[in-house]
C-alpha cells in the first residue's frame, strides 16, 4: 500500500493508494471525518471491498491532520486541498470513472466539490445532516450534487439522517451510530452493490 504526500495550497496532504489485481474499473477517493483518520473501520472495510471489486482506492488525509491538528480546517480550505489532490489523482488514473466520498466531514467535502472535480458519483458515509441537537441547521443542500449519490447513515446518529431525493439514495442501518462501527463489512458490501449498479465495480 504505497502512500505519498501531495502539496496543496493548504499544506501537504497524504494519500494512501490501494490497487486491484486487474485493470481498474473506477477510481474511488475517500476522505476522513473531522477528528478522525483514514483508518476508520468503515473506510477500511470499504477500501477492502472496493479493491476486491476492481477499483483503485485512494484515501486522502487532509493537510490539517498531516500537520497533527485535530480541529478541522475551514470548509473552503478542506475543499481547496481536496480538489488539488483530486486533480493529481485523476492524472494518474486517466480514462476511468471517478467516484468520490468519505465519512462525515469527508462526505461533506466530497459532496460540495463533486461537480468541480468531475465526479461520476458520490458515496457519503455518516453524512452529518446537522450538528447534534441543532436540526434547524440542516446541511441537506450539500447532498444536491447533480450526480448519483449514496448516503449510508445509522438510525441512532445524533447528527441526523438525510432524506432521499432526486439522485440521492439513503440507506439507514439499524442500531448504528455516527461511527458506523457495528457492521463495517456490511456497510461496505451494500456500498459496493451500489457501485456495481452503476458499472463502477466488478463482480
Amino acid at each position: 500500500m504505497p502512500h505519498d504526500v501531495l502539496d496543496t495550497p493548504r499544506g501537504p496532504a497524504r494519500v494512501d493508494t490501494d490497487e486491484p489485481s486487474g485493470p481498474p474499473r473506477a477510481l474511488l477517493v475517500l476522505g476522513h471525518g473531522a477528528g478522525g483518520g483514514v483508518d476508520a473501520p468503515d473506510l477500511i472495510a470499504l477500501r477492502d471491498a472496493a479493491v476486491a471489486a476492481g477499483l483503485v482506492v485512494a484515501r486522502v488525509t487532509q493537510p490539517y491532520r498531516v500537520a497533527g491538528r485535530r480541529a478541522p480546517a475551514p470548509a473552503g480550505h478542506l475543499d481547496e486541498a481536496w480538489s488539488v489532490v483530486l486533480t493529481a489523482l485523476r492524472q494518474r488514473q486517466p480514462g476511468v470513472p471517478l467516484v468520490v466520498g468519505g465519512r462525515s466531514s469527508g462526505a461533506r467535502v466530497a459532496c460540495r466539490t463533486a461537480r468541480t472535480v468531475g465526479a461520476a458519483g458520490v458515496v457519503a458515509l455518516a453524512f452529518p445532516l446537522h450538528p447534534p441537537g441543532r436540526p434547524d441547521r440542516s446541511r441537506a443542500g450539500e447532498l444536491v450534487t447533480g450526480v448519483p449519490t449514496l448516503v449510508v447513515n445509522g438510525d441512532r446518529d445524533p447528527f441526523g439522517v438525510p432524506e432521499p431525493g432526486p439522485g440521492v439514495r439513503v440507506v439507514v442501518r439499524s442500531g448504528e451510530r455516527h461511527d458506523l462501527r457495528g457492521d463495517p463489512v456490511g456497510t461496505a458490501a451494500l456500498t459496493v452493490d451500489w457501485l456495481r449498479e452503476h458499472g463502477w465495480a466488478g463482480a
